[in-house]
This record gives structure tokens, sequence and C-alpha cells, in this order.
């Protein structure tokens, strides 16, 4: 669930007062993961590589209270847990969001995953968890290689969002670039940053257990 927040009473006060009303209050960061464990786990086990980094998404999330932080309005959101979500092709030939609820079981995480997707897929209708969960965005254009992907700002979406596209393999590493968008008021750069080590620790240190 969420409390809802006064903003002038919370740390993010002057970041409110900035970037609230910004035309472009969205900051873009750019890294590029090595995913050599995830690609190994996928091909290996037959789990599907984004499915992966999603789970590696919430794990790298759930402890950092500025990814549980929403600007909803004239308010801030503060959610105790989380989904990740995803864009689904549609069986209508469209797509749609899917909210998946993170959990640390990733058995969990991976029935619900496959459970919802394939729920949006058929009735083309989407799943949405934010009035019980924080969500984070996620897109994944896995057929071609682009180096990074930027969001439009639609003054609605305020949550995080992440995509990528398809991974580089070398001669000794899976690389994967990814862009990482998040709204100024909801966080400054230092907590995003530490997501994306977060984020690299998840993918490197994962256990399908």
């Amino acid at each position: 669930m969420y409390q809802l927040l006064t903003p002038a009473e919370t740390p993010r006060a002057t970041a409110y007062k900035y970037w609230h009303d910004a035309p472009m209050p969205m900051i873009t960061f750019i890294k590029t993961l090595d995913v050599s464990r995830l690609y190994r786990i996928s091909r290996r086990r037959g789990i599907g590589f984004n499915k992966l980094m999603c789970y590696c998404i919430g794990r790298a999330a759930q402890s950092m209270p500025e990814m549980l932080l929403l600007l909803w309005d004239d308010s801030f959101r503060r959610y105790d847990s989380l989904s990740v979500n995803v864009i689904v092709r549609t069986q209508q030939g469209g797509i749609a969001f899917c909210d998946v609820p993170y959990t640390s079981d990733f058995a969990q995480f991976s029935a619900d995953y496959d459970r919802f997707t394939r729920q949006v897929s058929i009735t083309g209708e989407m799943y949405d968890l934010t009035d019980s969960r924080m969500s984070i965005g996620t897109s994944a254009l896995v057929h071609h290689n682009i180096d990074a992907i930027v969001n439009g700002r639609s003054g609605h979406w305020n949550t995080p969002f992440i995509a990528w596209s398809r991974y580089r393999r070398g001669f000794f590493h899976v690389t994967l670039p990814l862009t990482f968008q998040f709204h100024h008021a909801q966080m400054d750069g230092e907590p995003a940053a530490t997501f994306l080590d977060r984020l690299q620790e998840a993918v490197s240190s994962f256990r399908a257990r």
C-alpha cells in the first residue's frame, strides 16, 4: 500500500519546488551492464532473459526508499512494496502494460510473471497495481541494437523507467546498454547512480533457487 505525503514536509521539498512544474523534469542515465551471468542462466535453464532482468531490477530497487516514492499530482505516494511493469504484445496485435508484483522469491516472481503477462496478452487489458505497489517501468526492444532509449515526457507517467535492447556478446563478456529515466522530484543523481550499481550487483550475484 502507500501513504500520501505533503511534499513540503519531506526531504524532497526543495526538489519538488523546482521540478514539479518543470517542462523537462526527467533525468536520464545511460549505463552498460555486464550480464554474462544472466545470459548463461537464461541459456542453460531456459529462463527468459527479460524475466531475469525484471527480477534483478526489483531486487535492486526494493531496499532503496527513493525507488518507492512516486510523484502523484500535488503529493508524493510512499509505497511499501513494488512491481515491475512490462510491455506485453497482445493477441489483438497491440501492446498493453502489465505490473508484475516483486517478491524476493524468484520462483514466485517467475510464476507471477508468466501468469499475468499471459493474462494481459490474451485479454489485451492492462494489469495495473499502482493503487497498491510502486511501479517501475521497463521496455525491451530485444530484436534491435540500440544504444539508448529515452522516454517521452507525458506529464502523467512519473514512475522510473528502464529500457534496453539486444544484449551484446563479446569474447569474454555479455553486455547490455540500458537507459534509466527518473523524475528529479523523486530523487537526485547520487541515489540514481547507486540504484544502477545495485542493479549490477543483483545481476552478478543472481541465483535461481
